[in-house]
């Protein structure tokens, strides 16, 4: 008998055991066709197997997801405490269009009617970006000394800060490099000269900065030197804080995109300025009531590692863009306030140096403005 899937018939030296190795005719590949079913359990058992896995590992992501988004939104109910509205120390960021020559004196002039019965002390105006070598050419900010004069004249209570910032070159090789005493010193000299021009102090964005930077924290220290020696404020824009523990760690391992700092780091760089803004959007929240779970959580996390002398502020998000890591319909001004005041009604609701930071003039709605006037100021 010829061997099942064999191309050459047995030898007459073979015949006997050829018979006994083959198959009965109809039986398929193995003895008595258990080898067809055997393999086809086998590959029902593995499929079975890998769904199950598949299941294990969904579930393994799922649950801490599912279990972090209920936290958020238990986290956005509860009650307001009486006086957690503005204590008139908010800020606003505006573009460098206040500084290059294309604002007039009637904008100085609307401006001062959108600000009037808000609780905005400071305007952090776009007056760089520096150099990636630390230095600004006065050429960045040529109608600063205007600016100043006409928001003196029109709005003194408020005060006018020269917005610093650069990309810092920490995820790749384009960008300022803080761990170059040169650069830090041309950082403090630039800022020596803008002081100069009149401003009311100066405010720094240098991102993305990776939490436990201390080369960032001696920039600190001497730019502290240089500012109380003037008697004008120094501030700082924030990352948001860790709502888990260690999770830049583990998504600068990841991704090579830190995003957090730590609480320890934050509070390391509160004690050294006058007022800090926590940069609260860009959240990658996609539902308003988680946002303002999140708000309320970096609201309550920012304030246990403020010193109670220095400004927190916590960011406002006043554009609209829809993009990774930012989604407009969830990341709106009411979600925001609310969270802030949740944050600062369970956390400190008597701190008096607390307050909001608008993000930006020149995207902002006429919706924003009264969401944050009727929800904080009011």
């Amino acid at each position: 008998m010829e061997r099942q899937g064999n191309d050459h018939a047995p030898t007459d030296s073979e015949p006997e055991e050829r018979e006994r190795s083959a198959p009965a005719e109809g039986e398929g590949e193995g003895e008595g066709g258990t080898g067809a079913r055997a393999d086809t359990g086998r590959r029902a058992r593995r499929r079975r197997l890998l769904r199950r896995t598949a299941l294990t590992l969904a579930l393994l992501l799922l649950v801490p997801v599912l279990s972090a988004a209920l936290a958020l939104r238990l986290n956005y109910t509860g009650d307001l405490a009486e006086g957690t509205h503005t204590r008139n120390r908010d800020a606003i960021w505006l573009g460098h269009a206040w500084v290059d020559g294309r604002k007039k004196d009637a904008d100085v002039e609307a401006l001062a009617r959108r600000l009037q019965g808000t609780g905005i002390r400071d305007l952090y105006v776009h007056a760089g970006p520096l150099e990636h070598d630390g230095t600004l050419p006065a050429s960045a900010y040529p109608k600063a000394r205007w600016l100043i004069e006409a928001v003196h004249r029109q709005i003194p209570a408020v005060r006018v800060q020269a917005w610093l910032g650069d990309k810092l070159a920490t995820e790749d090789d384009d960008g300022m490099r803080l761990s170059r005493p040169a650069t830090r010193q041309a950082v403090v000299e630039s800022t020596r000269r803008i002081l100069t021009t009149g401003f009311d102090g100066v405010h720094f964005d240098l991102e993305p900065l990776h939490s436990g930077d201390r080369d960032y924290l001696t920039l600190l220290d001497a730019l502290g030197r240089l500012t109380r020696a003037q008697d004008v404020p120094l501030s700082v824009a924030a990352h948001q804080i860790d709502p888990l523990p260690a999770l830049h760690s583990v998504a600068g391992a990841l991704t090579g995109h830190p995003k957090w700092w730590s609480q320890e780091f934050f509070g390391e760089v509160a004690r050294r300025v006058d007022q800090i803004a926590v940069m609260s959007y860009d959240t990658a929240m996609p539902l308003e009531s988680l946002y303002g779970g999140y708000v309320a959580q970096q609201t309550s996390l920012a304030l246990e590692a403020t010193p109670p002398g220095t400004d927190l502020l916590m960011g406002l998000p006043f554009f609209h863009d829809n993009k990774i890591g930012h989604r407009a319909a969830a990341e709106t001004v009411p979600a925001a306030v609310r969270g802030v005041r949740l944050g600062l009604s369970r956390t400190d609701a008597d701190r008096a140096c607390f307050g909001v930071a608008l993000y930006v003039d020149f995207a902002a709605t006429e919706g924003d403005w009264t969401a944050y006037e009727e929800g904080w100021v009011r």
